[in-house]
């Protein structure tokens, strides 16, 4: 039980996942920096910022529901801190996958999506409901090249877990060129 509370939380759960995704988004930052021929911002400037937001007040605007826009962040963040999770997992220990983990990860993938509609609707604000009608939108458009790109290699495996993908390619390499067969 401890053992699972450990992967959820440090590794390669929510810690690490932060850790990583904040050291990506500041080498986005510093690329996008050094191509305008600015310096950019140190290796910390994300840490920053995100204990300074911890420290912010949360505003409820009057008209939003309260509930569905305070639980719509958290849903997101379930959901990429368990794609993560699962991911990093199956990677270090591809024999613990079950079968169809893969449509658990793709459910899982569209969780932040649904989160940005729900907190949207929920706050009352019609620029919100804008955005949130734009954000299904492109769920709409994007999921099947999405699902399309995940099979691909499935049909090839003939199989829908994660860690056979991670055994197949431990046996015969990155998988490249397969996703060519899908156009």
């Amino acid at each position: 039980m401890l053992a699972n509370i450990f992967y959820f939380v440090v590794f390669p759960g929510f810690l690490f996942t932060a850790v990583i995704g904040l050291l990506a988004s500041w080498v986005d930052r510093k690329v996008t920096a050094r191509i305008q021929w600015r310096v950019g911002p140190p290796w910390y400037q994300n840490f920053v910022d995100f204990f300074k937001l911890l420290g912010k007040e949360t505003i409820v605007p009057k008209a939003a529901k309260k509930t569905g826009f305070l639980l719509a962040p958290l849903i997101g963040l379930i959901g990429v801190t368990l794609v993560s999770l699962i991911l990093w997992r199956m990677n270090l220990e591809p024999n613990i996958s079950f079968m169809g983990d893969i449509i658990v990860l793709i459910y899982l993938c569209m969780l932040p999506s649904l989160a940005i509609i729900i907190g949207g609707s929920a706050s009352g604000n019609p620029l919100a409901a804008l955005g949130a009608s734009r954000e299904m939108k492109l769920i709409l458009a994007d999921e099947l090249p999405f699902i399309i790109a995940i099979f691909t290699p499935l049909v090839r495996i003939a199989s829908i877990r994660i860690g056979s993908i991670v055994l197949y390619q431990q046996a015969n390499g990155m998988m490249l060129t397969h996703h060519l067969s899908s156009f």
